[in-house]
This record gives C-alpha cells, sequence and structure tokens, in this order.
C-alpha cells in the first residue's frame, strides 16, 4: 500500500528534498518538474512512499522547513499495480495495515472540532430521532440515531489532544461536544414540550416499559465496557482508515439515544428519566475518551519501533 505526495517545493530547499526522496528504499514514481511551482516560486516534486514510511518521511520534510515555506499534500492510490511499489512494500518495516500517519490523524481531529451547521444540524436530527424511538419503543430507530451521529469524531479529537499534548484541540473539540449537545437536547425538549401541550406525547409513554428501548437511561457496568470497547474499536478505525469499522462503533455506544432520552424527559418533565439519561451519557463519553487515550498511546509506543526501523533503513541510503 503506498501513498502518494505532491510537494511544491521552494528552489533553495529542492535539492536536499530530492535528495530524501530519490533513494529507491523511500520512494517510487520520483518526478521533479523544475520551475513549476509558482506560489511558492520553485519546483513541483511527486513521489509515492510505502505507507510504512510516510511519517518518517513527512518528519523530514517538516526538518527541512517545507511545511513552513511550500506545500505538502497526502493522498492515497486505489491501486499500484507495477514491480517498483512491491518492493517498497516488501523492503519497509511494518505492515501497512498497522501503518499510522499522525499527521493525517491530527488533520482529521481538528476537522471533527470545527463547529459547522452541519454537525449540528446531524446531531440535532439524530437526538430528534433517538426521541421518537423512545415514545415508539423501536430498537431500529434507536440503531438509526445512533448512525446519523456525528459525535465520535469529536470524542476522538478530545482524546487525541491529550495524548499529543494539544490542549487547543481538546479545548475545541470539548467545547463543541457540549454545545452540540445541549443545542440539540434544547431543540429536542422544545419539540417535545410542543408535542406534550398539545396531547401527541404524554409522560406514561416515557415513562412506562419499554423493553426495546429501556437500556438507554439504565446505564450499568456494562454500559462503561461497551464504551470502552467501541471507543478502543473506533479510534484504531481511525488512525488505520479502516472506515467499514467506523459504522460498527456507531451502533454500539448510546450517546444519542441518551441525549434524545433526555429530551424528551425535559419535555415531558420525567425526573427518573433525566437522570438516568445524563449518566448514560457521561459514561459513554468517559469510556470512549479513556479508551481513545490507552489506545493512541499504544500506538504511539507501538509505531515508534517501527520508526526506528526505518530510521536504520534510511541510514542505507
Amino acid at each position: 500500500m503506498l501513498v502518494h505526495l505532491r510537494l511544491t517545493v521552494p528552489t533553495d530547499l529542492s535539492d536536499d528534498v530530492v535528495a530524501l526522496l530519490e533513494d529507491h528504499h523511500r520512494s517510487a514514481n520520483l518526478t521533479v518538474l523544475a520551475g513549476a511551482s509558482r506560489s511558492p516560486e520553485g519546483d513541483l516534486v511527486e513521489c509515492d512512499v510505502a505507507r510504512e514510511l510516510v511519517g518518517e518521511v513527512l518528519d523530514r520534510l517538516k526538518a527541512l522547513g517545507l511545511h513552513e515555506t511550500g506545500g505538502i499534500v497526502v493522498t492515497t492510490p486505489t491501486a499500484t499495480p507495477f514491480a517498483a511499489a512491491r518492493h517498497l512494500e516488501r523492503t519497509a518495516p511494518g505492515d501497512p495495515e498497522d501503518a499510522v500517519i499522525w499527521e493525517s490523524v491530527i488533520d482529521e481531529c481538528y476537522s471533527a472540532s470545527r463547529p459547522t451547521v452541519s454537525f449540528h444540524v446531524f446531531l440535532t436530527l439524530a437526538t430528534l430521532l433517538a426521541a421518537i424511538a423512545v415514545i415508539t419503543d423501536s430498537s431500529v430507530l434507536v440503531i438509526g440515531a445512533m448512525v446519523v451521529g456525528p459525535e465520535f469524531g469529536t470524542v476522538a479529537a478530545i482524546a487525541t489532544g491529550l495524548v499529543f499534548g494539544r490542549p487547543g484541540l481538546t479545548w475545541r473539540a470539548l467545547r463543541l461536544l457540549v454545545l452540540s449537545f445541549a443545542i440539540a437536547i434544547a431543540v429536542v425538549t422544545l419539540l417535545s414540550l410542543v408535542a406534550s401541550l398539545t396531547g401527541l406525547v404524554t409522560t406514561e409513554m416515557v415513562t412506562r416499559p419499554r423493553p426495546q428501548t429501556g437500556f438507554i437511561w439504565h446505564p450499568d457496568r456494562w454500559s462503561f465496557v461497551v464504551a470502552l470497547i467501541a471507543g478502543a474499536a473506533g479510534v484504531l478505525a481511525m488512525t488505520t482508515a479502516r472506515a467499514n469499522a467506523m459504522v460498527g462503533v456507531f451502533i454500539s455506544v448510546t450517546t444519542v439515544p441518551a441525549a434524545g432520552n433526555l429530551a424528551l424527559a425535559l419535555g415531558t418533565w420525567a425526573p427518573s428519566e433525566m437522570r438516568g439519561s445524563i449518566a448514560q451519557l457521561g459514561v459513554n463519553i468517559a469510556g470512549m475518551v479513556i479508551a481513545g487515550v490507552v489506545v493512541l498511546v499504544l500506538q504511539r509506543l507501538l509505531w515508534a519501533r517501527v520508526l526506528r526501523a526505518s530510521q536504520r533503513l534510511f541510514s542505507r541510503g
């Protein structure tokens, strides 16, 4: 598995960048278009690098100052069916499926901590779906609400900020998480209050036995265990680009359903359901953050060994 680098390189750095990349252990398809870059003025350099070596290469490019004076774009090709690609994959330490490109992870977390309109809308719609799931006692709607909810990336950003010592990222993500849930709960509470006043929803609908959705406001030790497992799986999927595993993470934790149940309980005034929902929401977020921190720390420690192996490989060049 290769990763494509597209670099806009100022003229004074071009020789150093090319020297870094021209060894066959480091890259394939090295292309230099002299004078092709206008901003910054310099060269356009492109190459393919084994995924396991990308972190090391990016660190060296940043040490040259390219991230400050030039441009670095990282993309992943859909296929690389040529002999040099197979050579890079054989010689690179570790396995591409386990490789982590930390710069991409951090960038993704910064994106997940931006307070966009779409984020708030998705979370509000997910919370509304969860509230309807409570009224109808529908486990299918609960799953739908979990999948629609966009909050996991923000939770992962909190953990990433803690592990990488970026308090700004942690604060941004935490602020977004609190604010977005507050807005979603407020909107759904208002709607449920209107529905309660018109007789569409009653307190009895919320407090009656609900075999399919009662777990939403009954947190126990297993709620925390599930949050830990889901958080670990989610962070692992995020760092190793396993997007297909994220759906399973979304439907394993009950953050959004708890928010929907809380909003409905506020609108119909069911204090016991409020307390349980708040506890469930807190247990899930805390469990995911803790698991995320642990997984990220372990990945950094384990991948550091791979980077040391790649440094030995570079020393041969």
